[in-house]
């Protein structure tokens, strides 16, 4: 079985009408020797910090730099629950094809998944930048090895990772110096208003 992953269920009833895969099951759509299903944004992402062993906030702890990025699927009910049909899926594919948005975001909510399910299964990459009938039958008609599309799902991960640095530790030190007194608990039990600060703010 093929298994054919978007990003976004819209784009997923979509690739299924074009691929002939007419029944419509829980998280996706199966028919004609596909699968198709499809994440709903950001599934999977880097941890938290209490992940890594920080479960308060405290300037002594700062910088919070991990030897290894560590990973974890959504806290969000309804989007873990899709994201354990991509895991079944994945788990019984014979082929992946990754056909999320033809860019470095849709690169990275991909292979958060594949990675996070462990799966071994060989994938190939639909890059269309168009989602009439003929670009997708000419998209699938010549799909791509996902291996060349490695150094761009780096760049993403990278920009993820440095994201999470600047921002984890920015916005901790801001609103543990400076944060107004409200609804936020540090380990000293002090409540404060959190400032966020990231890599592009």
């Amino acid at each position: 079985m093929k298994v054919v992953i978007a990003e976004k269920p819209s784009v997923a009833r979509e690739l299924a009408r074009v691929l002939g895969a007419k029944t419509r099951k829980e998280g996706y759509f199966e028919g004609n020797g596909y699968q198709v299903t499809y994440a709903i944004g950001h599934l999977v992402s880097l941890a938290d910090t209490k992940d890594y062993g920080y479960p308060f906030w405290s300037l002594s702890t700062l910088p919070i730099l991990p030897p290894s990025f560590k990973t974890k699927i959504t806290d969000d009910q309804g989007r873990a629950r899709q994201y354990k049909v991509i895991e079944h899926l994945f788990k019984g594919a014979d082929e992946i094809i990754c056909a999320t948005d033809a860019g470095r975001e849709g690169e990275l909510i991909f292979r958060y998944i594949y990675e996070q399910s462990e799966c071994t299964a060989p994938f190939s990459r639909l890059w269309v930048s168009s989602q009439t009938d003929k670009a997708l039958k000419e998209g699938f008609a010549n799909l791509k090895p996902g291996t060349e599309y490695d150094n761009l799902y780096a760049a993403a991960r990278c920009r993820s990772e440095a994201d999470w640095l600047v921002g984890i530790n920015a916005t901790q030190a801001f609103t543990l110096k400076y944060g107004q007194q409200k609804p936020f608990s540090d380990q000293e039990g002090t409540r404060r208003q959190p400032v966020s600060l990231g890599r592009v703010q």
